[in-house]
């Protein structure tokens, strides 16, 4: 702990560690704060005066705990924490009524605004249901990004190609998104001058240029991110629907890839997978006539598809 931390920060703390580690001893807590025993003595004198309930019990087992009837003082949260506790409750399934967004709520109410500010910001980003095997972002560099997006701040990010190969990217940060539990960033890139989304996990730090931008006045980042993560795999994907678009978008996830109207009665869907027995898969659920036109191998996974369904049934 820092040298110049007010006696009253301390005093605190020794609280926090009393809670978190009943028996902890007054060498310990030394240790914890960076001061003598006799010093945290002191402070453990201090909260007794204001007739918080600290109980010692002797013994080689004993220590300090908080005995009964304690009135908890306000919450306190470093940064790294609350960020953590909110990005924790976004990887989860939530909603309106979810007694967890209810409860995460009363606690951003109560935090020292700053904190608040980051870490209501971080809440308020897209969301859905994770995947296994995420990998979640530093809650700093996630803050800085929410940070520069919510305020129209164009930065720089280092961003990791491989575990050995860092690109700086000049960006427009036009929105963070969670989507199945992986952050993202989509963002506009001035190298590229296209739309790209990064993944926040791989952004190792970020600077903010100076610059201000302005995003799409039409943009829906989640279903920009979707659009996004569909194609640009191994094997394109084209697909004719007879059936008008706005029906198909309903039945079809953004993530399968862009939907564009033919014409009234027809809709054409364009993607790419590195999966085409999966993509078949998908596909055989539309309620709808369609033709494969694009792609080889997702033809051949068609047929294979339909002659395992045709075995199926007659062996029925």
């Amino acid at each position: 702990m820092a040298h110049d931390v007010s006696p009253t920060a301390r005093t605190l703390t020794v609280l926090e560690l009393i809670q978190n580690r009943p028996g902890i001893t007054a060498e310990q807590l030394g240790d914890k704060l960076g001061v003598s025993e006799r010093a945290a003595r002191r402070y453990v004198a201090i909260l007794r005066e204001a007739e918080i309930p600290i109980e010692s019990v002797r013994g080689p087992y004993g220590g300090y705990r908080v005995g009964r009837g304690l009135r908890l003082p306000p919450l306190m949260f470093s940064t790294a924490e609350a960020l953590g506790l909110v990005m924790a409750v976004l990887e989860s399934p939530r909603g309106v009524d979810d007694p967890v967004e209810s409860a995460l709520g009363k606690i951003i109410r109560v935090l020292p605004e700053p904190i608040a500010r980051s870490t209501d910001a971080v809440r308020k980003v897209s969301a859905r249901a994770a995947d296994p095997g995420i990998r979640t972002p530093d809650p700093a560099i996630t803050a800085a990004l929410v940070a520069a997006s919510t305020e129209r701040r164009r930065v720089i990010v280092d961003y990791a190609l491989s575990p050995d190969r860092v690109r700086p990217m000049e960006v427009d940060p036009w929105a963070v998104v969670v989507r199945r539990g992986r952050w993202y960033l989509l963002c506009w890139s001035h190298a590229k001058e296209a739309q790209r989304v990064l993944r926040a996990d791989k952004v190792k730090s970020v600077e903010e240029t100076g610059a201000e931008f302005c995003a799409p006045a039409d943009l829906d980042p989640l279903a920009a991110v979707e659009e996004h993560l569909a194609m640009g795999w191994k094997y394109p994907v084209e697909i004719v629907i007879d059936a008008p678009i706005d029906q198909i978008r309903h039945w079809i996830a953004r993530s399968m890839g862009r939907l564009e109207a033919i014409s009234d009665d027809q809709t054409r869907l364009v993607a790419s997978t590195d999966e085409p027995i999966w993509y078949v898969a998908k596909l055989a659920e539309l309620p709808a006539p369609y033709r494969i036109i694009g792609s080889p191998e997702l033809q051949e996974a068609a047929r294979n598809l339909a002659a395992r369904l045709l075995e199926a049934s007659n062996n029925a």
